[in-house]
């Protein structure tokens, strides 16, 4: 999870999906080629391991239903053209190739013309670009699953295949008369600061259950701004969680949180 975020050097955003289901792993291609192309950068789709291995029904539209972004072609001639000149939202116009237009491309720090240019000012000018681009859309491409947290002391960060098993485990949870709500992150990157600096101003804990030994959990402390408490449920692998654990789990959160005392009531 974090090598999607921080794999490559300098600053810039990425966007990346979590399908947890063969029929999110078809709408979410569509829907990371559609980011790709509105915002022209690389969309990461992290389809786990298991989620990879499922099979179940997978319900596929029709073509004219299913919406496709074009790309944003430049309609400037090519003596006016500049391939990286933005008009207020960061994200360059592109041109077609063959149709005359000369561009360069380059690895380095560049400018507008695609030239590369190391000053700290086009340095500081292009990367706040970069950033910006996706930052200031972010509300938009975050795409969040909620159940449950109007009334929530527990919130359950989730993703992925282990989303999966984090719903049975709120129901139990509910069914036990404990107040646990469900935020699933379809979109993990951007991560989804604001609504955790939300959620962490009305409930008590966060419960961040992932399929490694905790990335995604340190996200979750960091948005939360000890407004509220963060416990990770890390699994090594080899299979996914237990659902009862995870209940077993909750509960001692849960009694923690609102302030009851039980030597049993450690979190596992």
């Amino acid at each position: 999870m974090m090598q999607a975020r921080w794999g490559s050097h300098g600053d810039y955003e990425i966007i990346a999906l979590c399908p947890n289901s063969p029929q999110e792993c078809f709408d979410l291609t569509i829907q990371a080629f559609n980011f790709s192309e509105e915002f022209r950068v690389p969309v990461m789709f992290m389809m786990d391991e298991v989620v990879g291995h499922m099979t179940e029904k997978v319900i596929i539209p029709a073509a004219e239903q299913i919406e496709v972004v074009p790309r944003k072609h430049t309609q400037k001639p090519s003596h006016e053209y500049l391939p990286y000149e933005t008009n207020g939202d960061g994200v360059p116009e592109i041109a077609h190739a063959g149709d005359g237009y000369n561009f360069h491309v380059t690895g380095l720090t560049h400018d507008e013309h695609g030239y590369p240019n190391m000053t700290p000012q086009t340095q500081d000018k292009l990367v706040r670009r970069l950033q910006s681009k996706i930052t200031n859309a972010a509300d938009r491409i975050t795409l969040l699953e909620e159940e449950s947290l109007d009334d929530a002391e527990v919130v359950v960060v989730s993703y992925g295949i282990t989303s999966r098993v984090a719903q049975r485990a709120i129901e139990l949870a509910r069914q036990q008369g404990l107040r646990v709500g469900k935020l699933r992150l379809i979109t993990c990157w951007p991560f989804p600061e604001k609504r955790i600096r939300e959620l962490a101003a009305s409930t008590k804990a966060f419960v961040v259950p992932e399929l490694n030994l905790g990335q995604m959990v340190r996200e979750v402390e960091r948005a939360a701004a000890g407004k509220a408490k963060t416990y990770g449920v890390p699994h090594a692998g080899g299979s996914v969680h237990r659902s009862i654990r995870w209940n077993l789990f909750c509960a001692p959160i849960a009694c923690r949180t609102s302030g009851a005392r039980d030597a049993e009531s450690e979190p596992r």
